[in-house]
């Protein structure tokens, strides 16, 4: 595998980490290929691995320090490897296994921790492992665990595709599992038993007939969900069911705590039996800070708006800084098998991080 060239249009980093298998747990070989590459050409950088994650970051002093973060992991192949190129609109477009779920977000940094080696803040820059599979094996768990201080700073800028905007805070979500009891009895005496299944219907009505709340924090507007996700009842052809069990999952605004998402749920779900199986709490936009406000003059001035999906930023968010998402590709695209990602966005992406650090 030739070297990475961290000096090169992001577009053609980009398209050189695509082409590089990384499904998650299966991180080795990029990780290697990243940290060779910051080690030859980042000497201005401190570098440190951890498991299948590389750190970089500078040393300088700096008043403020800015961290910038992206995983290195994929979800499995789906006949989208290697690369390949399209033009629409006379505009290059990349497709391929990563280009948008996040490897043009690491082409991004990547070059700005080769190329910019005089940044007015510090810059850390974490390339992480297993991000798209369980919460404990993300690697952001473990370097929080063992190397915290390499998560600190006074913004996190965490480069998920976003479609080239600045998408501000996140969601938080929750699955709950709601039981409905019911009573065994034979098909044949059916009155004589409580059918749990059927005893669904009041709970699908609630769901159906559900409004979620859209507030709007900072100037973005947020839209909480409630969407039953899975049903499990019946335990054989001749059987009245004693149990069913709906899951249900919940996004909520990041002004609720878990601690108050739950209290709703319980609201909603009275006379249920409720049990947590899954919950992250969201992030606060922070778009108040001095130096988010930088970022979003450096972009342009657009108008930032919600992260309504859950992302690594929930974990800066609880470190007590401001973090948003911001980088190239259409996040609807992620994990599909038509995964593709504009040339330009990746193009503006580096130009306003540049703008902003430099």
């Amino acid at each position: 595998m030739p070297p990475l060239d961290l000096t090169a249009d992001p577009v053609e980093l980009t398209a050189a980490l695509v082409d590089i298998p990384s499904v998650s747990r299966d991180e080795a070989v990029i990780a290697d290929a990243v940290e060779a590459a910051l080690r030859a050409q980042a000497g201005h950088l401190e570098i440190i691995r951890s498991g299948n994650a590389v750190l970089a970051r500078t040393n300088l002093g700096r008043a403020s320090r800015v961290v910038l973060a992206g995983h290195l992991d994929t979800v499995p192949v789906n006949q989208n490897m290697p690369h390949s190129r399209s033009t629409e609109d006379d505009k290059l477009v990349l497709h391929g296994l990563g280009t948008v779920d996040m490897k043009g977000g690491d082409a991004v940094m990547l070059s700005l921790a080769a190329t910019v080696t005089e940044p007015r803040f510090d810059l850390t820059f974490v390339f992480y492992d297993c991000e798209e599979i369980a919460a404990e094996l993300n690697g952001l768990t473990r370097i929080q665990r063992d190397l915290p201080e390499w998560l600190r700073g006074d913004l996190a800028v965490v480069c998920e595709p976003t479609d080239a905007a600045i998408e501000a805070g996140c969601q938080g979500t929750m699955r709950v599992d709601v039981r409905i009891p019911g009573k065994r009895a034979h098909t044949a005496r059916g009155w004589m038993g409580v059918n749990a299944i059927h005893g669904a219907g009041e709970l699908l009505r609630r769901l159906s007939d559900y409004v979620p709340r859209q507030p709007e924090i900072d100037g973005c507007r947020y839209h909480e969900g409630l969407q039953a996700v899975k049903i499990t009842g019946g335990v054989a052809g001749n059987v009245v069911p004693d149990e069913c069990v709906v899951s249900v999952n919940h996004r909520f605004a990041p002004d609720r705590s878990p601690e108050q998402a739950l209290a709703h749920l319980q609201e909603v779900f009275e006379g249920f039996e409720l049990t947590v199986t899954d919950g992250a709490a969201g992030a606060l936009p922070g778009l108040n800070a001095p130096v988010t406000q930088e970022l979003i003059a450096a972009s342009g001035g657009a108008t930032p708006v919600a992260k309504l999906g859950w992302t690594d930023v929930s974990r800066f968010a609880a470190l007590g800084m401001p973090a948003v998402n911001f980088g190239p590709g259409d996040p609807k695209l992620a994990h599909t098998q038509e995964e593709h990602v504009p040339a330009w966005q990746i193009t503006h992406c580096a130009d306003v991080l540049r703008k902003f650090v430099s």
